[in-house]
């Protein structure tokens, strides 16, 4: 169980040193030239009801991909078998 303790909180602190060096790639990309373009995109899922939104069709997909990809695997993970 220890382990598994210090395997959360490895990766907790992997990811937020990846958004720090993502922000500051962004604000060094942002400053050098004088048009940044940002592309994004999330869901909510509200029972088995999903809301998509995003800033263009090519994002609304990746995100509808990852949605499903990752309810497949929490379905592996939590029902297999037993």
């Amino acid at each position: 169980m220890k382990e598994i303790l210090t395997i959360g909180f490895i990766l907790v602190f992997i990811g937020i040193i990846l958004i720090i060096v993502g922000m500051l790639a962004y604000i060094g990309k942002s400053v050098k030239s004088e048009k940044a373009e940002v592309k994004g995109g999330g869901v909510i899922l509200i029972g088995p009801i999903p809301i998509v939104f995003g800033t263009d069709v090519e994002s609304v997909k990746w995100v509808i991909l990852l949605t499903i990809a990752l309810i497949l695997l929490v379905f592996f993970l939590f029902y297999r078998g037993g």
